[in-house]
C-alpha cells in the first residue's frame, strides 16, 4: 500500500506541487500507483470509492477472489467524474463529445448497428430560436466574404441603427451604432435592463422543453394528414396481445441539441429524418414511403412552428401566465442532398460541440443554488445575468398563503413558509442554468445508438486491450469516500500520463491510416 504525501507532512505546512510530484515519483510503488490510477487518469475531479471488490466468474457466479479497497494504493479505487462540460472536466467532456459525435453520426450514416440505408433517408437541419425578450446588441454581418467562419473578420452592420429611435421609457438610447466585435462583452446583453421582461425569458427556458415536445408531435400529425389525402394508407401492427393497431406509414426521428445564446435564452438544433414503418418489423429503419418528400417534412415543420404554442399555468405575478412560441428565426436546411449546402460529417461535429457546453456563452458558471448561495449571484438591481436568475428564484418561490402569518407571501428570495408546490418551483432548481433544466442532447428512440452501449462497447474494447477474461466480471460494494485527487502533485503526474497516452493512440491511428493509404495506392 502506497502512502499518501499528506501523510508525510506536519499539519500547517505548505507542500509544493513540485514537492509532492518528486514524492510520488520517488516512491517504491509509483508505477502501481499509476496504473491504478489509469482509469481516471485526465479527470480534473475523479471520484474516490471505498469499499470491497470480487471477481465472479461468469458462468457459475462463484466469488474467484475478493480485495478491499485498503489493500490499493491511496486506500481508494479511481474512476472518472464523467461530467459532459467541459468547463468542468475537459477530459471526460472530450470523451462525452466523442459519444455524442458518435450518436449524431450514425443517425445519419448509419453504423454501429444503425443499417447505412439511413443515409438514404430525407434528412433536414432545423433550428428552432426564443422569441424576443427586449433588444439586445448583436452582431450582423450581411454579407460572409471570409473562408472561415470560426476565424471570421468581416466588417459587421451596425448593431441598432435607427435614425428616429430616441430613448425608452427608462431614458436609455433604443439604438446602438456600434460594429461589435466578435468577443466584445456587450453582445447578448439589453439596451435597457428595466425594459427587458427577465422573467418571460426565464419562464420560456423552463417551457421550452414541452413546447418542443408539442412542435414535434404536431410535425407527425402534419405528415399522418399528408399521408391521408395523398391515399397513402396506414400500416398495420400486430401488438403482443394479437390486437392490430393501425399507425401512420411514416415517422420522424430525431436528435436534438440545445445551445444556450449570450442572451441567455436557449434555442434548439435539431437533425430531422424522415423514416418509413415496416409492418413486419416495427423497431426497423426503412425508407419513407414513395409519396412522402423531404419538401414535405420542411412543409410540416414550418407549419408546426406557426401553429404550436403553449400557456403556462397562472402564477402570482401573472395571472394568465405565460405564452411559449418559437421565434421568428426558424431555419431549415438539408443534409447531404445536390441542392443541399450542409454535410453529415459537419453538421454531426457542430452539433458534438455544444453537447459539452451549458451556460458558459452568457459569462455565467455556478453549481446548483441553494438559499445560502443565492444572494451571490441574484440581484433585482444587478446585471442582466443577475436579473435572470433572481427572477427565477422569484417565481420559482412557494406560493399560497403564509401559514404562520396568514399573510399573502412577499416572494423575497428566501421564500416563505408555506411549501406547497407550484408548476414554477423548477425555476429554483434550475436557477444556475438560468430556468433551463433539460438535457443538452436528447434523441428519439430509434434515431441512433445511445450513450450506453458506446460506453460498454469501450468497456469491452479495454478488457479486450488489457487481454483481461471475457468469464469474469467485477462486482464492487463501493461507498463514496469523496472527489478530487489528493494532492495537486498527482493530479500533474496523472493527468500528464492519461495525455500521453492519448497521443500515442492518435500517432498510432494516423500511422495505421497512412499505411492503410499506402496499400491502397500501391494496389
Amino acid at each position: 500500500m502506497s502512502t499518501t504525501p499528506l501523510a508525510l507532512y506536519g499539519p500547517g505546512l505548505a507542500v509544493g506541487r513540485d514537492v509532492q510530484v518528486l514524492h510520488r515519483a520517488a516512491s517504491r510503488e509509483f508505477s502501481g500507483w499509476l496504473e491504478h490510477t489509469r482509469s481516471a487518469g485526465g479527470c480534473a475531479r475523479p471520484i474516490r470509492l471505498t469499499g470491497t471488490i470480487a471477481a465472479v466468474d461468469r458462468n457459475t457466479g462463484r466469488i474467484l477472489s475478493e480485495q478491499h479497497t485498503d489493500e490499493l494504493p491511496d486506500r481508494t479505487l479511481y474512476t472518472a467524474c464523467g461530467n459532459r462540460r467541459e468547463s468542468a472536466c475537459p477530459d471526460c467532456a472530450w470523451v462525452y463529445q466523442g459519444d455524442a459525435y458518435q450518436v449524431v453520426c450514425r443517425g445519419l450514416t448509419g453504423g454501429k448497428g444503425i443499417p447505412a440505408s439511413v443515409g438514404r433517408h430525407p434528412v433536414v437541419f432545423a433550428t428552432f430560436t426564443a422569441p424576443s425578450f427586449g433588444p439586445v446588441h448583436h452582431r450582423h454581418v450581411p454579407r460572409h466574404t471570409c473562408r472561415n467562419r470560426q476565424r471570421c473578420d468581416c466588417r459587421p452592420a451596425p448593431c441598432r441603427a435607427r435614425s428616429n429611435a430616441g430613448t425608452c421609457p427608462h431614458g436609455q438610447p433604443a439604438a446602438c451604432f456600434a460594429r461589435h466585435d466578435v468577443d466584445d462583452p456587450r453582445l447578448g446583453q439589453p439596451l435597457c435592463l428595466d425594459c427587458y421582461d427577465h422573467a418571460h425569458q426565464v419562464v420560456w427556458n423552463y417551457f421550452s422543453g414541452e413546447l418542443w415536445r408539442r412542435t414535434k408531435q404536431a410535425i407527425d400529425r402534419h405528415l399522418a394528414a399528408t399521408c391521408r389525402r395523398r391515399g397513402i394508407p396506414k400500416v398495420g401492427i400486430v401488438t403482443a396481445s394479437g390486437k392490430v393497431r393501425w399507425v401512420p406509414p411514416v415517422r420522424v426521428s430525431h436528435g436534438k441539441v440545445a445551445e444556450m445564446q449570450r442572451r441567455a435564452a436557449v434555442h434548439f438544433h435539431v437533425l430531422l429524418r424522415l423514416d418509413g414503418v415496416d409492418p413486419d418489423d416495427p423497431d426497423a429503419l426503412v425508407p419513407p414511403p414513395a409519396g412522402i418528400t423531404i419538401d414535405d417534412l420542411e412543409d410540416a415543420i414550418h407549419a408546426a412552428v406557426r401553429q404550436i404554442t403553449v400557456t403556462t399555468p397562472a402564477h402570482p405575478d401573472r395571472p394568465q401566465g405565460w405564452l411559449i412560441a418559437w421565434g421568428e428565426q426558424v431555419d431549415v436546411r438539408r443534409i447531404n442532398t445536390a441542392d443541399g449546402e450542409l454535410m453529415d460529417g459537419k453538421v454531426a461535429a457542430y452539433l458534438a460541440k455544444y453537447a459539452i457546453k451549458a451556460t458558459e456563452a452568457t459569462g455565467h458558471q455556478s453549481t446548483r443554488l441553494t438559499p445560502a448561495t443565492i444572494d451571490d449571484y441574484a440581484d433585482p438591481e444587478g446585471g442582466h445575468l443577475a436579473r435572470l436568475i433572481d427572477a427565477c428564484w422569484h417565481l420559482g418561490r412557494p406560493t399560497g398563503t403564509d401559514i404562520a402569518s396568514g399573510a399573502a407571501t412577499a416572494g423575497g428570495r428566501q421564500g416563505s413558509l408555506d411549501t406547497r408546490p407550484n408548476a414554477y418551483a423548477g425555476l429554483r432548481r434550475w436557477a444556475h442554468m438560468l430556468g433551463f433544466g433539460g438535457h443538452f442532447l436528447t434523441k428519439a428512440r430509434r434515431y441512433s445508438v445511445t450513450f450506453g452501449l458506446l460506453r460498454d462497447a469501450r468497456a469491452t474494447y479495454r478488457r479486450a486491450e488489457d487481454d483481461d477474461p471475457t468469464d469474469i466480471v467485477t462486482v464492487g460494494a463501493l461507498t463514496y469516500a469523496g472527489s478530487g485527487w489528493l494532492t495537486e502533485g498527482d493530479a500533474l503526474l496523472a493527468n500528464t500520463a492519461a495525455a500521453q497516452r492519448r497521443q500515442a493512440r492518435r500517432i498510432g491511428r494516423e500511422e495505421l491510416a497512412h499505411e492503410a493509404w499506402l496499400v491502397g495506392a500501391a494496389a
